[in-house]
């Protein structure tokens, strides 16, 4: 009754915390005391509670009895899984409040925000120096050992750290100079491979050697099931999850699977709400940058351009989608066909509309009137969109029933 009551008469004496139930009560008071009560048989480590004692027998047993639904590796805990599980939903839940930087994990959040602290909690007792990571200070403490445990298998030359190469801004540590050398451009900013045909500045040479497949069109990497190519093998192992099925990013909140990990990043936005790219111009924002109707496609609007162009008649376009629907009209292909009467469409808004909106019997005869009218009306210099579309063919709906 003490928990619907919400009575807590177990007081702990040493931090005031109060609890309603004394069998918590008194394993919190062991946090105080020390006391660890649950010895393993085995390696003879002990634990203040029961549960951590059968957790750790797991390693052990190597019992792991928490599989992960998605790629079928196991874990000893189940708190281990739920964090793995994060990889395939791409969850981020800690986020930094100073830059916005999203974490998966608790612990990698709690070593980022010593960055903007500038606290550095494990300190060297010999010189003082103090770092961010412990890990950081067992490297250091072996300048003062002269321990020197990494060993080069070729010539025998021994080293203090396995990656002797430390960024002298935020500890990061690399095997060799020139990769370390690249890393430092992050900070600096630098970029001093530039494209000699756009003029696009890169930080690394691999950049640069990526990115020059544009101009010339080379794609080495190629699919084995269709032969399309790509410029990066990155693209490749994207696209062969469509052949494969596999959709390894699962949203965390409503269950939908995606096949990259970027379009659950998008994906996630219809959630947030977040539309975090801005049009400069007037200020308008969108959930995404690239995508079908979104800001690059927007932009457009603004600086006039059509970069879309048909080979047949030379009329250029702001959209894709408008240049390849235009196509059809030079090819004749009609790709969208009706399920009742299998007549095909050049487009299927065109089809969707005339299905929507026509009795079954009038289906061609509408489609006739209304491009009889929208002819007209190009003639006549008047322009229509979308919605005047619509209600063209409604007034012939109502004429025609």
């Amino acid at each position: 009754m003490k928990t619907h009551s919400g009575e807590n008469p177990f007081l702990c004496q040493e931090c005031g915390k109060s609890f309603s139930n004394k069998g918590h009560f008194n394993i919190h008071v062991r946090g105080h005391t020390g006391e660890k009560p649950f010895s393993c048989p085995q390696c003879g480590k002990t634990f203040i509670h029961r549960g951590h004692l059968n957790e750790h027998l797991r390693i052990h047993t190597g019992e792991k009895p928490f599989t992960c639904p998605q790629c079928g590796k196991s874990f000893s805990h189940k708190g281990c899984l739920n964090v793995h599980l994060r990889l395939h939903s791409g969850e981020r839940p800690y986020t930094c409040p100073q830059c916005g930087k999203s974490f998966s994990y608790k612990a990698y959040f709690k070593v980022h925000q010593r960055i903007h602290s500038v606290d550095k909690p494990y300190a060297c007792h010999q010189c003082g120096k103090s770092f961010i990571h412990r890990g950081h200070l067992n490297e250091h403490m072996r300048i003062h050992t002269g321990e020197k445990p990494y060993i080069c298998p070729h010539c025998g030359q021994s080293f203090t750290h396995k990656k002797p190469f430390s960024c002298p801004q935020c500890g990061k540590r690399f095997i060799h100079k020139g990769h370390l050398n690249g890393h430092i451009r992050i900070h600096t900013g630098e970029k001093p491979f530039t494209c000699h045909q756009c003029g696009k500045s890169f930080t690394h040479k691999e950049e640069i050697k990526c990115h020059m497949r544009i101009h010339t069109k080379k794609k080495p990497y190629t699919c084995n099931e269709c032969g399309k190519s790509f410029i990066h093998r990155g693209h490749l192992n994207d696209h062969l999850r469509i052949h494969t099925g596999e959709k390894p990013f699962t949203c965390h909140l409503c269950g939908k699977s995606f096949n990259h990990k970027g379009h659950l990043n998008d994906h996630l936005r219809i959630h947030s709400g977040e539309r975090p790219y801005t049009c400069p111009q007037c200020g308008k924002s969108f959930s995404y940058k690239g995508y079908l109707g979104h800001l690059n496609e927007h932009m457009r609007i603004h600086t006039g351009e059509k970069p879309y162009i048909c080979p047949h008649c030379g009329q250029s376009f702001r959209h894709k989608g408008n240049l390849t629907s235009h196509t059809r009209i030079h090819t004749g292909e009609k790709p969208n066909t009706c399920s009742q009467c299998e007549k095909s469409f050049n487009t299927k808004d065109t089809l969707r509309i005339t299905q929507e909106l026509a009795p079954e019997s009038y289906f061609h005869m509408k489609v006739y009137f209304y491009k009889s009218y929208y002819k007209l009306l190009l003639h006549e210099g008047q322009i229509i969109g979308t919605f005047p579309l619509i209600r063209l063919i409604l007034p012939f709906k109502l004429q025609l029933q």
